[in-house]
């Protein structure tokens, strides 16, 4: 048959998946190489949680792919299934036909996608096309399921996924992205719906949206992947394995919540961590990394997490993936060993790794606008009688003293300032890098806008440039690094980094001996934290 042999000619160079371009940065295709890498750790997972048995000879297990775009996943499951169950189901028509109308499942986020995918799986955008190689379905549609959903809102947003119905609200010739896997209070009976009343999925498997940008320029808008894993798990698959972004680890806008069940969530058995999403995704900027996990339903147990980096040598380590006295995720493995050392220094012990509120440095630090002038604040350019000065963003400029009510007590004393965005490559993640722009000294009579973050009080300029000297160490900025999900720099990033006593000048030297690291533990700091130049002026820190 033509179709058969269309089904079988998959040796063709290159494979069209690998060539298209992607729909933004939130919405991204798969590369198949990588969606076969998840299918190898979800298909071993299987093996070992079933006597060695072949994940894809299995006539039964059913897959969905909730968030379909490519329909990559769906197209490399059909591929080791068609494989898999030669010897079961010899006919080559029987067998493609049974694992299309029985096994593979999908939603798609938009109609085009929806005729990507077809066309991906059944060789036609139209499941009953005329190159179809599926002979069973009633409907052009198949097993890859898309209608136009609408936002329900409330006060302007949507209850569901928190779209703005100014931007979103529009006519029927545009895309709602309204997912219908995540619009729905009851995802059971939603998929009952779509694909009939006794469908239970053994696996879901895919690469949801990570954000919508209704208005909110990237970084800030809200994140909606975790939703699409929430409703996952709601239906109960055996396994479950999602790439997603992995600044849910330490932070993320309403990622909390999502945060917590992650982390103390057994059934979470590994995680494969990418520090640059360029490494899965190419040309793709995506700040903070990505990562893939599987969840086991039946078979809780530690997590095995896995660092991926370029040509570093891969770091594996089996673990829980919440530390006591830690809401975060510790994102190495190496940096887990050794903030371990560091609180066991400064505690006497590890039972937990938080450090008593006396002892942390982020006690020292301001919040977000810490003098109360925005980041776009532009001081006075020549100063009268009694004015501040104020490090704003470009340069300085001047105000006057009483029109700051924010922090007053902080204006005559010696302090540092340190920019709240970490320097960067655009959206790229590249090690070595600072973690922080290059802090300064602030001299009493100053204070910054929006741009930078104060650090003090210090009673001394020798006080706050010993301060300045410890915050210039590399073992410092990876303290800072483990709890840094972006590229800002907030309060909260310096949680791991204890207190010092401000009476010297601080060296690495100094610091890896008083925690007692080992070379790999300073070699690993220094591959991953670059050297700081304190000679930087402020105005380009």
């Amino acid at each position: 048959m033509i179709a058969q042999a269309s089904f079988t000619l998959r040796g063709r160079n290159p494979d069209v998946l690998t060539c298209i371009a992607n729909l933004s940065n939130d919405e991204v295709f798969t590369p198949p190489e990588f969606a076969n890498r998840m299918l190898d750790t979800l298909a071993a997972a299987w093996a070992a949680d079933h006597g060695g048995a072949n994940l894809w000879a299995d006539k039964t297990v059913r897959f969905l792919d909730p968030s379909t775009k490519s329909g990559v996943f769906l197209r490399e499951i059909t591929r080791r299934l068609t494989q898999g169950l030669a010897d079961e189901i010899p006919d080559l028509e029987a067998r493609v036909n049974h694992i299309l109308t029985r096994q593979v499942f999908g939603i798609a986020i938009t109609h085009l996608t929806s005729l990507l995918a077809r066309r991906s799986v059944y060789c036609s955008k139209h499941a009953q096309g005329k190159y179809s190689i599926a002979r069973g379905f009633a409907n052009d549609a198949g097993n890859i399921w898309f209608e136009r959903m609408e936002h329900t809102w409330v006060n302007g947003k949507c209850s569901y996924c928190g779209a703005s119905q100014k931007t979103l609200h529009r006519g029927e010739g545009l895309e709602t992205h309204a997912y219908a896997f995540i619009h729905t209070d009851d995802i059971k009976t939603r998929v009952a719906e779509l694909f009939g009343g006794d469908m239970q999925f053994d696996v879901i498997i895919g690469n949801p949206p990570y954000q919508l940008d209704d208005g909110g320029y990237g970084t800030s808008a809200a994140p909606i992947y975790q939703l699409f894993v929430e409703q996952a798990k709601a239906l109960e698959p055996r396994y479950l394995s999602m790439i997603i972004p992995a600044r849910w680890f330490a932070g993320g806008k309403g990622l909390d919540e999502f945060r917590e069940s992650m982390l103390t969530d057994d059934r979470l058995r590994t995680v494969d961590d990418y520090l640059s999403a360029s490494d899965v995704f190419p040309g793709v900027g995506l700040k903070g990394g990505v990562c893939y996990f599987l969840w086991d339903r039946d078979n809780p147990g530690p997590c095995r997490v896995t660092t991926h980096f370029k040509d570093w040598p891969v770091s594996t380590a089996s673990r829980q993936l919440r530390e006591e006295g830690v809401d975060v995720f510790i994102r190495f493995n190496e940096g887990l060993s050794i903030l371990k050392k560091v609180v066991t220094v400064e505690n006497g012990e590890t039972s937990s790794l938080s450090l008593p509120d006396s002892q942390r440095f982020d006690q020292l630090v301001s919040s977000r606008k810490p003098f109360g002038l925005d980041t776009t604040f532009k001081g006075k350019a020549v100063k009268a009688s009694g004015d501040l000065l104020v490090y704003q963003n470009g340069g300085i400029g001047y105000i006057a003293r009483d029109s700051i009510s924010t922090s007053t007590q902080l204006i005559d004393k010696w302090k540092l300032f340190a920019g709240y965005a970490a320097p960067g490559t655009g959206n790229k993640d590249t090690y070595p890098h600072r973690i922080i722009s290059t802090p300064f000294v602030g001299e009493p009579g100053t204070i910054s806008s929006e741009t930078y973050l104060c650090i003090g009080p210090f009673d001394s300029q020798v006080e706050a440039e010993s301060a300045l000297s410890y915050l210039s160490c590399r073992l410092t900025r990876l303290l800072i690094l483990l709890h840094k999900p972006s590229q800002h720099v907030t309060r909260k990033v310096y949680t791991f980094v204890p207190i010092q006593e401000w009476t010297r000048q601080w060296t690495d030297e100094d610091l890896y001996a008083k925690y007692g690291l080992s070379a790999d533990e300073i070699a690993f700091i220094e591959k991953v934290v670059r050297p700081m130049d304190l000679s930087v002026s402020a105005e380009d820190a």
